[in-house]
Parts: structure tokens; sequence; C-alpha cells
């Protein structure tokens, strides 16, 4: 996160809003977009003034030797994405009753620039765990980090979901698509990699 933030913050430009929505101590799940490999650390670097995030991340990247204490450190929650991962959801709605604050990404990888579906393992952390706070982030411009010479301007987003929290009986796959339809709103899909400034319509 160190050595990363001047790139997200200078040469990226970041601009940050809704971080007060962040309250010490409070359960709070962080649903957002995934478009780029910069993604969770922009969204990290953004709310890191006010609140550290523990994000599920794919349990292949402990594999890679110098990453895996980094991640650890970080306090990040390894999870088998295809294999629906029960030991990984159990930390993590653990951690969130806890009080941590969750970070997920709605699509569960990276879009490549294609529409993805949401997955309902957002659904099942907020329907485990009903008093955390639900909170969307749109992330923008994480693509366009690689385009030298042009910079990107980078925007971290986060809002509260206009249609509430997890309403009881509601479906957790259906809660996972509400919240990604907003937050694609602000943040329509995008191609990672040179010039991947282009929305996907």
């Amino acid at each position: 996160m160190a050595v990363s933030s001047p790139v997200i913050r200078c040469w990226g430009r970041l601009e940050v809003r809704g971080a007060e929505l962040f309250a010490p101590g409070e359960p709070t799940l962080v649903v957002g977009n995934h478009d780029s490999y910069w993604d969770p650390i922009a969204i990290g670097i953004a709310a890191k003034k006010r609140r550290q995030i523990r994000a599920l991340a794919k349990a292949s990247l402990w594999r890679i030797r110098p990453l895996a204490p980094i991640l650890n450190g970080m306090g990040q929650i390894p999870i088998e994405r295809a294999a629906g991962d029960q030991g990984a959801l159990s930390t993590a709605i653990a951690h969130l009753r806890a009080g941590a604050c969750i970070g997920v990404f709605a699509e569960g990888t990276i879009s490549r620039g294609e529409q993805l579906r949401a997955r309902s393992g957002v659904g099942r952390l907020a329907e485990a765990v009903p008093e955390a706070k639900i909170v969307c982030v749109a992330v923008r411009d994480t693509v366009s980090i690689v385009g030298f010479p042009a910079r990107p301007r980078i925007t971290v987003e986060f809002f509260e979901p206009a249609g509430g929290g997890f309403a009881p009986g509601e479906d957790p796959g259906a809660f996972a698509g509400r919240l990604l339809g907003e937050i694609r709103v602000r943040a329509p899909v995008c191609a990672a990699g040179r010039g991947g400034r282009g929305a996907v319509g």
C-alpha cells in the first residue's frame, strides 16, 4: 500500500468521495466493481484514513512467495472462488460480526471488459450479518494506469445503496445484482490495459 500510494495518488490523481461513510469499529461490508488489478489497491488507499478493508482475495495469490506475507499483513482472506469456499465465507462472517470492514467484488473476479453477473456470496455475507453497514464503491479509470504518457484520473466513490441494505427474505443473488447494478451506473465496465478508457456498453 505504501509503495503503491504515489502511483494511485500522484500519477493517478486520485479523487475520493464518500469516505465519511466509514465509522470506526462498525461492521461494514464494502462491495465494488473490478475492472483492473489496481482496484483493490485504489480502494484500500482511498479508505485508509478511516478503515482498513480486509478483502476476500483468490487463494492462488498466496502461492506467490513474496506476496503471501504482504497479504497476511494486510489481513486479506484467501478464497477458492470456483469452489464456493465455505471456510473463507465463515471466516469473513466471523470478522464482520466482530466489527471488521470486509471488502468484496460483486462480480467475484476482474471483468476484462465484459459484463459479468453478480455473485451470490455478497448477499450471503449480508444475510449472515444483517447489522453490517453496506457501502458500495465505484472505481473509475484504474484501467488507464498503464496508458503512459497519458495520466489517468482515478475516482473512488463510496456510497450507500439507494435500495438499502439486505431486506428480510431477499434472495442473496438478487441482492448482489441490485448492488452491482447501482455500482455499474456510476462505473461502467472498462477493458484493462492500454487504451482501456472507453466504457463497454
